[in-house]
């Protein structure tokens, strides 16, 4: 698993031993002793020293900062293809607020981790991303599916667009080692996420977020965070009980009168002379729309049903909702 390259393992994990032989054999043995083993055997390699942080994000409230990114790898070796995981994690804190597994990194599912995140803890200051495509426009990079007079931040993409109705800030990470933070988190779950998968002989991704869950559960409830000092859970629910926290409650913002209408995807089309608009080669009525002027539909689709609740809005009037399947929709850009 260290020699291959799609997986994200480089070195041998002595701490994981000592986990595995205590909770799966009940044999306690001290880190160094297992070390001494290890390098007598020649399972052992020298770690070259770390990079500095270009920039330090330092925060003192839980809510202040959340950072969100996402990986792509083989964490399961046995699976027949790489996925990715996306995660969000209180900067203060460093609890751990979601972490998924997916097959293929969409918008949608950027936005679903919005949604979980937002719904369970409330609305924080700011979130903390990189500049993926998915989370800022570039221009040049991005200018072949945009206006080419756009300038960086002048086309919002769907995901940011989602914060700004919940007027939550962005802030971008100026280099890869800016991430850092968020990095440290990931690089404790993928490691034994990617063992547990080999040895568990995982091969569909369910079984993988089983794990993945598992793993989660214990760095939040049980593990001493190294920076901190503290178990992330403890340390985010004293600052809660001290009411030190940033997370503000979620409500829905006027004119919005579901989270429907944040949560979604969102795309403007003109009304034609028959109050009919046109996505994807797919007519839709929509009475009582205003003939000749942009509205807005705001998209929520369902995968378990293959059925999409497309909800109409002309600035802040709610026009009604149709059904229709994800499949007429062509939802594949998003």
């Amino acid at each position: 698993m260290i020699k291959a390259k799609d997986v994200p393992i480089k070195y041998y994990n002595y701490s994981y031993i000592k986990d595995l032989l205590e909770q799966k054999y009940s044999q306690k043995v001290s880190l160094p002793t297992i070390i001494d083993r290890a390098k007598r055997n020649n399972f052992y390699f020298l770690r070259p020293k770390g990079k500095a942080h270009d920039r330090e994000v330092i925060t003192n409230y839980p809510g202040e900062l959340i950072q969100h990114d996402s990986s792509h790898h083989q964490f399961a070796p046995y699976a027949a293809s790489k996925w990715y995981l996306i995660t969000s994690i209180d900067d203060y804190s460093r609890l751990i607020l979601y972490a998924v597994l997916v097959e293929r990194e969409t918008t949608w599912e950027h936005i679903l981790a919005l949604e979980a995140v937002l719904l369970k803890y409330g609305f924080p200051l700011a979130y903390y991303v990189d500049s993926h495509s998915i989370f800022r426009f570039v221009k040049g990079r991005d200018s072949f599916w945009r206006n080419h007079y756009k300038l960086t931040d002048e086309a919002d993409p769907q995901w940011k667009q989602v914060l700004d109705d919940c007027r939550v800030k962005v802030t971008y990470a100026l280099s890869p080692q800016a991430k850092g933070k968020i990095e440290r988190p990931y690089r404790w779950i993928q490691d034994r996420l990617v063992r547990t998968c080999y040895r568990e002989n995982i091969r569909v991704i369910k079984e993988g977020q089983l794990i993945l869950n598992s793993l989660v559960q214990k760095y939040n409830y049980r593990i001493v965070h190294s920076t901190t000092g503290e178990i992330p859970y403890i340390r985010f629910q004293r600052a809660i009980r001290e009411k030190r926290s940033l997370f503000r409650e979620f409500r829905i913002i006027p004119p919005f009168l579901s989270s429907k209408d944040i949560f979604c995807l969102r795309v403007e089309r003109m009304v034609n002379p028959y109050r009919k608009v046109s996505i994807n080669n797919l007519e839709l009525k929509v009475p009582g729309a205003p003939l000749h002027e942009k509205i807005q539909l705001r998209i929520i689709p369902d995968r378990e049903s293959g059925v999409s609740e497309v909800r109409f809005w002309h600035k802040d009037n709610f026009l009604g909702s149709q059904k229709v399947k994800n499949s007429e929709l062509n939802l594949v850009q998003f």
